[in-house]
């Protein structure tokens, strides 16, 4: 039978309701949507948009490859085609009025066909089998994931030139998202073994147990090294990394803040007040970064380190930029933000134990100090006052708030995974940061 886009997108949904499609048919069929990377962009067709099944925690279990890898600055200079690509991408966003340029302008053309033809090359480098979690080319993934960065940035402000935001409709440029994430998408949703059939009582219980054991688990192989063995490079290399989203910290959950209003939206928003410092710029979160960073010497420019970010580290912004901009993955959305504020507190505590024995002034670890404090409240928030009610208002998509719990956990330990390989290469060879 013919596989349509409608019944892959049912399949992926766990509907019983998808015709003649099997979950191995509609895999298969991604082979389909992959190949959209080498039309015309303007002419790409709607890409599926994929949602998830809840997982069989029983059956979790994560495979993380640690396989060495080149800090990101040499990853795309060892792939010349793929670093090519970039350059060609970074171009064809600084054009003004990209869509209308691209009618007429032949050298744009055949630059946008390049790029087509990368992105579609990196797809299947990056994507080779859906059901690898490690799986894939480092190099391949970074570039998707650079592009997918430099486009989802446009959804905050900058203060900077508004000539760099007269892009931030283009249809090229949301088609090519649209045909990397399709692919992108479909394979993290093959990292985790998943299912759908808990009751809403199953899913509450779930979270709140899971939430108990995040809120202070065992340390991992990364938090003891962190803790124990971190140079002062690999923290400073930690704090340049992290930069790139401490510095504009919490701006994707603004996202979600708007609509009806409830008790579950207020309690979303309360989060975010304290993140923002209530409104005082001196007491703002991000404010509290910079000045780790000013204290260390390193920059506190907004993405001045971007090029040191690996892609696992991306993929987990990418995909949260993915989540908040799309109001169908509201529960996936608050879930993943259930586990991150619960987790935190956790994670910073092994960040302050480095600071403090490597000797570091308050002035360079006081953010870790603030979010223990502040985290704790906001991980007890978000379980009883934000995914608990979700639970009870939407019994059955109840799933998806734990997917988006599950998903975020697995992001951040593959993330914390490369973290920890660059870390002690920075150990090793400090870089000049």
């Amino acid at each position: 039978m013919l596989v349509t886009e409608e019944s892959v997108r049912l399949v992926l949904l766990g509907s019983p309701h998808a015709p003649g499609c099997s979950r191995g048919a509609a895999r298969s069929s991604l082979c389909h949507y992959k190949s959209l990377a080498r039309r015309p962009v303007l002419a790409l067709q709607k890409p599926i948009r994929y949602s998830n099944s809840i997982i069989n925690h029983a059956a979790l279990s994560l495979e993380l490859e640690r396989a060495p890898e080149h800090i990101e600055t040499q990853f795309l200079a060892d792939a010349p085609i793929l670093s090519n690509a970039e350059k060609d991408f970074d171009q064809l966003l600084g054009t003004q009025d990209l869509d209308k340029a691209l009618q007429y302008n032949q050298a744009l053309q055949a630059q946008a066909s390049r790029l087509q033809n990368a992105v579609s090359e990196a797809i299947s480098q990056a994507f080779p089998q859906l059901n690898q979690p490690g799986g894939g080319s480092a190099p391949a993934h970074l570039l998707l994931q650079r592009i997918l960065y430099k486009i989802n940035r446009m959804n905050f402000f900058w203060y900077d030139d508004l000539s760099n935001y007269s892009n931030e409709r283009s249809i090229f440029l949301a088609n090519l998202r649209d045909a990397i994430e399709t692919p992108w998408q479909a394979w993290e949703l093959e990292q985790l073994p998943v299912r759908r059939d808990m009751s809403p009582a199953e899913v509450q219980s779930a979270v709140r147990s899971q939430a108990a054991y995040d809120v202070d688990p065992d340390l991992s192989e990364t938090a003891q090294c962190i803790r124990n063995e971190m140079s002062l490079a690999g923290y400073k290399y930690l704090l340049a990394v992290g930069s790139v989203d401490g510095l504009v910290e919490a701006s994707r959950q603004s996202r979600v803040c708007a609509g009806a209003a409830n008790e579950v939206m207020c309690a979303v928003f309360r989060v975010l007040m304290e993140e923002y410092g209530t409104g005082r710029f001196n007491k703002k979160h991000s404010t509290f970064y910079a000045a780790m960073m000013r204290e260390l010497g390193l920059s506190d420019r907004n993405e001045d380190y971007l090029h040191l970010v690996p892609w696992q580290s991306l993929a987990a912004m990418n995909h949260n930029f993915l989540l908040t901009e799309r109001r169908r993955h509201y529960l996936r959305y608050l879930g993943g933000l259930t586990f991150f504020e619960v987790n935190g507190p956790s994670v910073y505590r092994n960040y302050l134990a480095a600071a403090q024995r490597l000797g570091l002034s308050d002035d360079a670890s006081g953010y870790w100090a603030l979010h223990i404090k502040e985290d704790e409240r906001h991980g007890r928030q978000m379980v009883e006052d934000v995914a608990v009610p979700l639970v009870d208002m939407y019994p059955g998509d109840a799933w998806e708030v734990l997917l988006g719990y599950d998903q975020e956990k697995a992001m951040g330990l593959r993330a914390g995974d490369a973290m920890l390989q660059r870390i002690k290469q920075a150990d090793e060879d400090p870089l000049h940061l």
